[in-house]
């Protein structure tokens, strides 16, 4: 009974909050498939749904660059625990916030700028940011800031207003006055939001541009993109799915490790992204917006070596040097798990890793535990799951689970690859 609490009201009949335009749809079989391929993904995602841990989910896929899945499920505000208001449904067209998924979108700039001759990944940080040159950093390259390795994991504060993670300017001068943790580049250790912010101070002081205002000129535009945007304008707001915490209190050392990761305690950190203050801020590692089907999107070009609809958003040795891995698999010291990261991305592993069994060369990230987004070139696919419930209740591990081992059984490797 005690993991039961605080969830949501699921109804029986799913096609009542289930939302998707089958005209939308290929049918698997078109794309080498098996004709059930597509129902049997969607079953797992009405599962983890009927944990009655998210409020809604939304779920994109594509194969051979076609969209077999473009479905919501669920309530983008209103049926969260506790929640008061109007129910508002989730739709395929509603924004979610991709939490640290973004990081792999914000990286992408970085090496667009490389690919402009703006800069050099394997210059220092302190090159084009003279001011984070100090305390130990002087040698940091950017490489080793968007791999996880600059030792700046935490920001530098005994007691964090969460509020401050809204306050790109203040956080970029803390990170920039910082010591280190670890000599630079010898020790990964998870950087939740910190590299962001100097990776985005970076970005403005080479493009001479804002970072919302790159966004949106090197991707969204080229990309057709309504939202991919840093928080909502007010104006879209009212549109976009509210987070909550859902599923049991986090046990102490989960909640202490957490904590340390973000900043902020784990049920408290749902509630300040409802904040207007939070959805108008840029958070260059957590708060980009999104549409399941635009952030898939994304991905979909990466794998098809940096195009788009005949337009050619990156180069192919780009994209390459965005997913060549820093360094071998290893335990982070932030997450106390084993990941790999690249200059961009979160790697897929053999035999098992974060995008289902034999992935290793899927690449992505993951966003607030159960947010995943990635492509997989064995498989020819790209993917976006995203969800409203922010919870570490073993039940929504597991369906989630069952959700990524659904993807990779129906959509198994092209023959060849």
């Amino acid at each position: 009974m005690l993991f039961r609490q605080n969830r949501v009201a699921v109804p029986r009949d799913l096609a009542s909050v289930t939302s998707y335009d089958p005209a939308r749809e290929t049918d698997p079989a078109d794309v080498g498939l098996k004709p059930d391929a597509a129902r049997r993904i969607w079953s797992a995602v009405e599962a983890m749904y009927g944990s009655g841990l998210h409020p809604g989910v939304s779920i994109t896929v594509r194969r051979h660059g076609r969209v077999i899945l473009d479905r919501a499920i669920g309530h983008a505000r209103g049926n969260a625990p506790g929640e008061q208001g109007e129910k508002q449904l989730l739709t395929p067209q509603t924004p979610v916030c991709l939490f640290s998924a973004s990081k792999a979108i914000s990286a992408m700039l970085i090496h667009k700028l490389a690919e402009q001759g703006k800069l050099q990944l394997d210059a220092r940080v302190a090159d084009y940011l003279p001011e984070y040159g100090n305390n130990g950093k002087e040698k940091t390259t950017l490489r080793q800031l968007l791999a996880h390795r600059a030792g700046i994991p935490e920001v530098p504060l005994k007691n964090v207003d969460p509020t401050v993670l809204n306050d790109f300017d203040t956080i970029v001068r803390l990170l920039c006055a910082s010591k280190p943790n670890a000599a630079h580049g010898r020790q990964q250790s998870y950087h939740a939001v910190t590299a962001g912010y100097i990776a985005g101070a970076v970005a403005q002081r080479v493009s001479g541009r804002s970072l919302p205002e790159l966004l949106r000129t090197e991707l969204a535009e080229p990309l057709g993109c309504e939202y991919f945007r840093y928080g909502l304008a007010p104006e879209q707001q009212p549109r976009g799915a509210l987070n909550a915490f859902t599923g049991p209190s986090l046990p102490a050392p989960v909640a202490m490790i957490a904590k340390r990761a973000l900043y902020v305690d784990f049920e408290e950190l749902a509630v300040l992204t409802n904040d207007p203050h939070f959805m108008e801020s840029v958070v260059p590692a957590a708060n980009i917006y999104s549409t399941a089907e635009e952030s898939c999107r994304f991905y979909q070009m990466l794998l098809d070596g940096g195009v788009w609809q005949g337009r050619r958003i990156f180069k192919p040795e780009t994209i390459a040097e965005a997913v060549r891995p820093a360094g071998p698999i290893q335990i982070d010291r932030t997450l106390l798990a084993p990941v790999r990261f690249s200059p961009a991305f979160v790697l897929g592993e053999w035999p098992f890793g974060l995008y289902g069994s034999n992935c290793p060369k899927a690449f992505g990230h993951l966003g607030f535990l159960n947010i995943i987004c990635w492509a997989d070139p064995d498989r020819d696919i790209s993917v976006s799951l995203l969800n409203t419930g922010k919870t570490v209740a073993p039940d929504s591990l597991l369906t989630v689970a069952r959700v990524l081992g659904a993807i990779s059984r129906n959509c198994p490797r092209v023959k060849g690859r």
